[in-house]
């Protein structure tokens, strides 16, 4: 029985992989048989079991094939950027109902063997309206309110959890983090005395920053109350208390007559919803003085990218509810509630790199993170990192940064000509 299971394995490898494989991924079978051969590759999958290629490819939706990884079915050793490669050479192999049929009767001669869901992290289920203000704190605590020492081991020290900018490709993950805080200060065009709004400031990296470093007055909300804790005791620590805080307030919940002379959003808006940016736009327009910016930086869908059939592992495991639009929906809602789009940049590129950093400097610290999660929750977070990555180095995924203007009554930006003063120290 052991012998079938491995020649069937090894049967259904070449029929889907080709038998010359992938050059940078191999397998490893249960036995220790190796596959396409023994050459080292820069990731190899390990088939922790006889049944592992039925409970990876046999049910046919992504979700399925992540939680064949979550529990264990198969492991991966290496650059696991790299498998997602195989992504494609997956569809090609199984394209044509003969052809799937084929491999669908041989992944069921495979053993179906039981796995145990015993001391896990749930995936999400979620009560409510979709994007009420309570369904959608409980969506954002899901995912942000894990040990503040688990994000800590593989995050910079600022602990700042969205797209670095990154000068050269060597440049560390500490330095990018801070050239992309000063980056958007520079867009803001941040002076002494001012007052910023930070809308999902997480644990108040750049609050923080434009405080000690431009003088403003700034305000920080998030949903995840961990984070405002940290983030307070920080600022605290700071000494920036008198002019630096974050709080535990939805978006929508935010009234302010004065006004504020500069808004920004990081890595937030992709909890929004698409039926909700035009409400979301419009409260931003609401909080800003005429005359002032906001800068909105986001996560994209490709308009030309296939939709996903079935329900999808970042749904149900990371960020429930999300909600990636393509750029031009964005701006659209953006220019619907009364903005100016005076300027958009991709860090597609950026991102990519940035999730590199991640998932390198979370597998070093496999052991350490093990203290503050389980075995599961690592591997969500290893597998979604990795895969958007390899998203953004395709381009299957972008990120932008739109800078938007509040004109005053007479349609005056109070821009400068040109975007030179954002590329001054």
């Amino acid at each position: 029985m052991a012998e079938a299971a491995v020649s069937l394995t090894l049967k259904l490898l070449n029929e889907i992989f080709g038998p010359s494989g992938n050059e940078q991924v191999s397998f490893r079978l249960w036995d220790g048989t190796q596959w396409p051969d023994a050459q080292p590759r820069r990731a190899t999958i390990i088939l922790k079991h006889p049944g592992a290629l039925r409970a990876m490819f046999l049910p046919g939706t992504e979700l399925e094939l992540a939680e064949a990884y979550l529990f264990d079915d198969f492991d991966i050793e290496g650059d696991m950027i790299q498998v997602f490669d195989l992504e494609e050479t997956i569809v090609e192999a199984t394209a044509g109902f003969s052809r799937k049929l084929s491999i669908a009767r041989d992944l069921m001669r495979l053993p179906d063997l039981a796995r145990h869901d015993a001391s896990r992290r749930a995936n999400a289920r979620l009560a409510g309206r979709r994007h009420s203000i309570e369904r959608d704190r409980q969506a954002v605590t899901y995912h942000y309110d894990q040990s503040n020492d688990f994000y800590a081991l593989w995050l910079d020290h600022r602990m700042v959890y969205s797209c670095a900018y990154f000068p050269t490709p060597d440049t560390d993950l500490d330095s990018a983090q801070e050239y992309k805080l000063d980056y958007i200060c520079h867009k803001l065009r941040l002076k002494p005395g001012q007052r910023l709004l930070d809308i999902g400031c997480g644990w108040g990296g750049l609050v923080i920053y434009a405080a000690q470093k431009y003088g403003v007055d700034a305000t920080g909300i998030t949903l995840s109350r961990p984070q405002a804790e940290l983030a307070n005791e920080r600022i605290a620590a700071a000494g920036l208390s008198h002019r630096c805080r974050v709080e535990v307030r939805d978006y929508r919940q935010i009234d302010e007559p004065e006004g504020y002379d500069a808004l920004v959003s990081v890595g937030m808006f992709e909890h929004v919803g698409e039926a909700l940016l035009p409400a979301y736009f419009q409260k931003a327009f609401s909080l800003l003085k005429p005359g002032c910016v906001f800068l909105n930086h986001g996560i994209a869908s490709n308009s030309t990218a296939k939709e996903v059939k079935g329900p999808t592992f970042n749904d149900a495991y990371v960020f429930p509810d999300g909600e990636l639009v393509p750029i031009n929906v964005t701006l659209r809602a953006a220019e619907n509630s009364g903005f100016e789009v005076r300027d958009v940049e991709s860090l597609r590129e950026h991102y990519a790199l940035t999730l590199r950093h991640w998932v390198q400097r979370l597998e070093a610290h496999h052991a350490e993170a093990l203290q503050f999660v389980d075995e599961f929750t690592y591997r969500i977070w290893r597998l979604f990192m990795s895969g958007s990555s390899h998203g953004f180095s395709r381009g299957r995924l972008n990120v932008y940064q739109a800078l938007l203007v509040k004109p005053t009554t007479r349609g005056e930006s109070k821009l400068p000509l040109t975007r030179a003063d954002w590329y001054t120290s």
